[in-house]
């Protein structure tokens, strides 16, 4: 029996996944949960043999999340779903060891199979998005820069982002220049859609 815990924000799809998942006679559904802060601390009381998560959670998003479990609880698959087709996901999931990708459009059989392929260790790719992500253009952003985009759209200030950073505020505001440059966005708010778009935060 194959023991997964699902994480998912929204309630309707975390329960439509479970029922379906629960009809196979091969799969358990251990842990259902809607905070990627979750994550760590009920894989630690249930260990499951899959992890599946939502990329866009609220708390903490999914690759963060997932970067940790693989981290403290390596023996852990992770199969990553999303609504978001969007290239520069793909690559952020493949650098966070994700074992599997996945679209939720895909149809429900797919899910099932995809569960038992990555809990077999067996890396699953959604194959629209592998051709979208090989066609796409990597992201001109340093992982520092992409880190100050990232608390930015998270609402944080440059005065906040420099403390959490151990930075000066002089570095971060240079840096957020920079980003906006290198985007050729027209300001902060702007730099942030387009990286998001891009799959790039």
């Amino acid at each position: 029996m194959i023991k997964v815990m699902l994480a998912e924000d929204m309630h309707m799809i975390r329960g439509a996944f479970a029922a379906l998942l629960n009809l196979e006679p091969d799969i358990e559904v251990v842990a259902e949960i809607a905070d990627g802060t979750e994550i760590l601390p009920t894989a630690h009381k249930v260990r499951p043999d899959v992890a599946v998560v939502d990329i866009d959670l609220p708390g903490k998003d999914g690759l963060t999340a997932v970067s940790e479990l693989h981290e403290e609880l390596p023996d852990i698959q992770t199969l990553i779903v999303t609504g978001l087709s969007r290239p520069g996901n793909l690559r952020r999931a493949l650098s966070a060891k994700v074992t599997g990708f996945l679209l939720k459009d895909a149809p429900p059989d797919q899910l099932a199979d995809a569960i038992r392929d990555v809990a077999a260790g067996r890396r699953v790719v959604d194959s629209q998005l592998a051709m979208a992500a090989w066609d796409s253009a990597e992201t001109p952003l340093t992982p520092r820069e992409t880190e100050v985009l990232r608390l930015t759209a998270e609402g944080m200030q440059a005065d906040d982002i420099a403390s959490r950073l151990f930075l000066s505020v002089g570095t971060v505001r240079n840096y957020l220049t920079t980003i906006i440059s290198k985007l050729g966005a027209r300001n902060r708010v702007d730099a942030i859609r387009i990286a998001r778009e891009a799959g790039w935060l």
